[in-house]
């Protein structure tokens, strides 16, 4: 079961501070993206920040939670599942940058599957996911 590696680069014609206030906001993330996610621990520096953690629930799978383990406000997010999930070794960056019309949003998740053969099915429908939702944001 080989790691894999999803890179995503999305553009905003919005500024830095709102995209990066409303895309650390954990419910708001999981409706921009379709997913069912509830913040159930608050941040040592923020709601949304550094130690906090979120609640996923997708589909038939069983609730899984992740956590903050890196938080720069305006800059970077860092999460990892920390409890529950048929994912190991899974790492999301999220990397923001101010830039001529608005902002940039790098988004790199590794992750792989404790299930053979599922590694690209769940990374490919995680992708296809955020990239639908951050599209539809960016043109809010």
């Amino acid at each position: 079961m080989a790691q894999q590696t999803i890179k995503m680069h999305f553009d905003f014609n919005k500024p830095l501070e709102q995209v990066f206030a409303q895309l650390s906001d954990h419910e708001f993330f999981g409706k921009t993206c379709g997913i069912n996610m509830k913040r159930i621990q608050d941040g040592s520096d923020s709601e949304n920040g550094l130690g906090s953690v979120r609640k996923i629930s997708i589909g038939l799978l069983p609730s899984f939670e992740e956590t903050i383990t890196k938080f720069v406000p305006n800059e970077h997010i860092e999460y990892k599942i920390t409890k529950g999930s048929p994912i190991k070794n899974h790492v999301g960056t999220l990397d923001f940058k101010e830039t001529d019309k608005g902002c940039s949003l790098d988004y790199v998740i590794k992750l792989e599957s404790k299930i053979p053969l599922t590694t690209g099915i769940i990374a490919s429908g995680l992708e296809g996911g955020i990239t639908k939702g951050m599209r539809r944001y960016a043109k809010a």
